[in-house]
């Protein structure tokens, strides 16, 4: 069952599983031709002894011993070329060698990336596709052969594309998702510091200061003196009325874990003063009532919080409006500034690793099936989610 397990990143397995495969291939051919009888048994199974398997064994050991330099185009070359040999040699197996030459082309596509894939593509097939010009085998007919040799050139050199283009975008989410676990370490630990700083400089310095009034109306109510102390029990329940509404806030301001009780609009109309007052910009709402299960309106929260920071850290806005409407097939969330934009940098590109905000912002509309777009220009940014609810 280890073997169907989920497999590490940059894990050696795949490359040594690969030369496992080839070796595999080698090895079959080779039972095939000694079992098989055929006009061309002896020539194949003399290549396959002299050529390819003492080449797959060779690939094999290098895989165990060192899986990245087994990845070397060097290797892919080497591939097709004892592939061309085998058909020279044995132009009979026609069939055989193409089927291997897919194999072996989609899968160094793989590795090699989507230009590397390509060049292999092309390579391959046009080294095989000559070789079965110079010598073809005698049982295809020219015009066969050419529709077989088109088919095979466009499937070898479209999968080779392909799968390079998939490793591409692989590689370029997995350097996204390290540089966004880095960054959310980092988040983290800030947000960990701030809330430390708020919680020190504000409930706990409060609470101090409450102790001393309640130490004072103690003090008061000794002496018969009601008029102070009712003074004094007046203050303290200020004071603590402000710690309740500033520690709300901050629960609220911190994620999601409030949305049992709170809806969005709720969250997003406590939020906005303290946006209003951080980040000196003008925050105005346009909600529609609706209702919304905690997962939902707790990951729009999320994109509006994010958008909205993004706004004040970054655009220097004046304004920033928040909007959310239900619309055919679903919910549309905007949040619109008037502040400075991405400029020329696309903010959700393929290739920009982006900050925080915006990768958490659409890791949290695919965690709704939804969409988001981000329209920027110099005169401000609208961040548009469209979400489907049932």
């Amino acid at each position: 069952m280890k073997a169907f397990g989920r497999v590490p990143i940059d894990s050696p397995r795949p490359v040594r599983t690969f030369a496992q495969a080839r070796l595999l291939l080698a090895l079959t051919a080779l039972a095939a031709g000694l079992v098989f009888d055929s006009d061309f048994q002896g020539r194949m199974v003399v290549t396959l002894v002299a050529a390819v398997v003492p080449w797959s064994v060779a690939v094999y050991v290098l895989a165990l011993r060192s899986p990245s330099r087994a990845l070397s185009p060097f290797v892919a070359i080497g591939d097709l070329a004892v592939l061309v040999v085998f058909e020279l040699i044995v132009p009979e197996a026609y069939a055989a060698t193409r089927f291997a030459g897919l194999f072996l082309i989609a899968v160094h596509a793989h590795y090699l990336g989507a230009g590397g894939g390509a060049v292999v593509g092309v390579t391959g097939a046009t080294g095989l596709i000559l070789g079965s010009v110079f010598h073809r085998a005698d049982d295809l007919d020219g015009d066969i052969l050419v529709f077989y040799e088109c088919v095979f050139f466009v499937a070898a050199v479209s999968s080779a594309v392909l799968i390079g283009q998939l490793r591409t975008f692989e590689s370029t989410s997995r350097v996204r998702a390290r540089a966004l676990s880095r960054r959310t370490l980092q988040a983290e630990n800030q947000e960990r510091r701030r809330v430390a700083e708020a919680i020190h400089d504000g409930p706990v310095q409060e609470l101090i200061g409450l102790d001393m009034v309640l130490g004072a109306v103690a003090r008061a109510a000794g002496k018969g003196d009601a008029a102070q102390a009712q003074e004094l029990v007046f203050d303290a329940r200020e004071t603590v009325m402000r710690n309740v509404k500033m520690l709300r806030e901050e629960i609220v301001e911190l994620g999601p874990y409030a949305f049992e009780e709170l809806s969005y609009e709720t969250a997003v109309d406590r939020c906005s003063p303290v946006w209003q007052q951080r980040w000196d910009m003008r925050v105005v709402t346009d909600l529609d009532d609706l209702e919304l299960d905690s997962h939902t309106a707790g990951n729009l929260f999320r994109i509006t919080q994010e958008a909205v920071v993004n706004a004040g850290r970054h655009a220097s806005p004046d304004t920033v409006s928040v909007s959310l409407h239900r619309r055919a097939g679903g919910l549309e969330l905007e949040v619109a500034d008037d502040g400075r934009g991405f400029g020329s940098v696309d903010p959700l590109g393929p290739s920009e690793p982006g900050h925080l905000g915006l990768a958490s912002m659409r890791e949290r509309t695919e965690l709704l099936d939804g969409e988001l777009h981000i329209l920027t220009s110099d005169s401000g940014t609208r961040v548009l989610v469209h979400v489907p609810v049932s």
